[in-house]
């Protein structure tokens, strides 16, 4: 009977079912955001999977986006031509990419096992960030082995194939590059320049495709130092690193700033259980108290939401593979570490309140503040119905509610690590200058103060 009754409601209101796309997501009227096909809220909560086509069978990659859903993620970044000798190294099922790299020759049974990826993805409300291919293709680091197979014109081919073959899928979102930064008088930016064009001329009017590029990382800007003017890019990606404490707001602030107005994100953060700066014998291991500090400062200073990644994950490592930089444990077992489980708190908290209309508001807070992992920051809406304070540590500071259109103030304090509010219990906040204390303080004891 509950089947019964499930299908009839869905013949009523189609799309009912949990996790059904039913359009691609696009930007937002005000340039700022991302929203779903109905013009709702769409909040980029990523996970980092680089070689989730590479390195699973089915029912891993089933039970990966399984999981991956069950936490709050809608988004899932992605290599077709993956990092790991991924034209050289067979995939799961024994299939390669090409059955000749010059030229170029199609394998048909490698691409079939990621449309099937990708479809399980759609069926589960998953949106997939597809990077065509890593950078190494393009042009060789000190990683990553290549070969380098792609110049401007045969870029242009394979964006073309590939834009094809998913032209009529709803649940992409296109990445252009793959941790790599054009060089200096290189023909680089062309290269990828040239991927995207054949993409695009391969996409149709009734599925409009989103694209944005996928940098190392880069000062002050990351996509946007080389293509923020191309009309391919539509928003802007970072890469801010495997180094905890760096002010990430002042990197998504500058984009923040540009003309014309473009949203932003950080597309690959400090991972969970990555080498502090790749030096794990010195710095250690990332910890979630960091991880947490660098999304709520990415997105409080006008980010369009935020990934997450796990070091062992996004290799899909286990203990018979080589590791790549110290994984700690398989990939499995890493689905469910501390940050995968609190993201969504921050996905929650921001869908909570009037979206489009908010803005970065650094002069919420008064103190004058060092860029350390102390720095408290503020955003709130645009009409001053509500503002919310960022406290990485849990420090006091001086906040000044001036700009809140009533003089009658309610607040609450968010637990980031639990997604719990309790209300405020401090003096009266009133509109104007107020000394705030945090309910604990100290490192891993960040808050958020809600006022309305």
């Amino acid at each position: 009977m509950k089947r019964i009754f499930i299908f009839l409601l869905t013949l009523i209101v189609p799309g009912i079912l949990l996790g059904q796309i039913q359009g691609p997501i696009k930007i937002s009227e005000n340039q700022r955001f991302l929203a779903q096909f109905d013009d709702s809220p769409f909040f980029w909560m990523a996970d980092t999977a680089w070689e989730l086509f590479h390195r699973t069978n089915i029912k891993e990659a089933e039970y990966y986006l399984s999981i991956r859903k069950s936490q709050g993620f809608n988004v899932i970044q992605a290599v077709a031509l993956a990092e790991i000798d991924g034209l050289n190294d067979p995939n799961q099922y024994g299939e390669k990419p090409f059955e000749s790299n010059d030229p170029m020759k199609f394998n048909e049974k490698y691409w079939k096992y990621v449309d099937d990826v990708i479809s399980i993805a759609e069926e589960k409300g998953i949106h997939i960030a597809l990077l065509p291919t890593w950078g190494d293709k393009v042009f060789k680091n000190t990683w990553g082995v290549g070969p380098e197979i792609f110049d401007a014109e045969n870029a242009f081919e394979f964006g073309k194939w590939i834009g094809a073959r998913y032209a009529d899928r709803t649940n992409l979102i296109w990445v252009i590059g793959g941790d790599r930064n054009p060089r200096k008088d290189s023909d680089d930016a062309n290269i990828w320049n040239q991927m995207a064009a054949g993409i695009k001329s391969s996409s149709k009017k009734d599925n409009p495709i989103l694209m944005t590029f996928h940098p190392q990382p880069n000062r002050p800007g990351g996509s946007s130092t080389w293509f923020h003017q191309s009309d391919w890019l539509d928003f802007n990606m970072h890469q801010t690193g495997h180094c905890p404490n760096q002010p990430t707001y002042r990197i998504i602030s500058h984009d923040y700033e540009l003309n014309p107005t473009k949203p932003t994100l950080d597309g690959e953060p400090l991972y969970e259980e990555h080498p502090n700066c790749f030096n794990a014998k010195e710095l250690g291991y990332s910890n979630p108290e960091d991880i947490r500090r660098i999304m709520y400062w990415n997105v409080f200073t006008g980010g369009a939401g935020q990934t997450y990644g796990c070091h062992a994950v996004w290799q899909m490592y286990t203990l018979d593979r080589k590791p790549i930089n110290g994984p700690l444990k398989p990939w499995q077992v890493s689905l469910e570490l501390p940050m995968a489980n609190q993201v969504k708190h921050l996905k929650n908290l921001m869908l909570s309140k009037s979206y489009f209309n908010r803005i970065p508001d650094y002069e919420l807070v008064v103190t004058k503040q060092e860029d350390d992992e102390h720095f408290v920051i503020g955003t709130r809406d645009v009409e001053g119905g509500y503002a919310l304070i960022y406290f990485p540590t849990g420090k006091s500071v001086d906040v000044d509610f001036s700009k809140l259109k009533n003089p009658t103030l309610k607040a609450n304090w968010y637990d980031p690590r639990t997604g719990v509010s309790f209300p405020y219990s401090g003096s009266p906040l009133i509109k104007g200058k107020n000394k705030v204390s945090t309910p604990s303080s100290g490192k891993g004891q960040d808050w958020v103060l809600v006022v309305e």
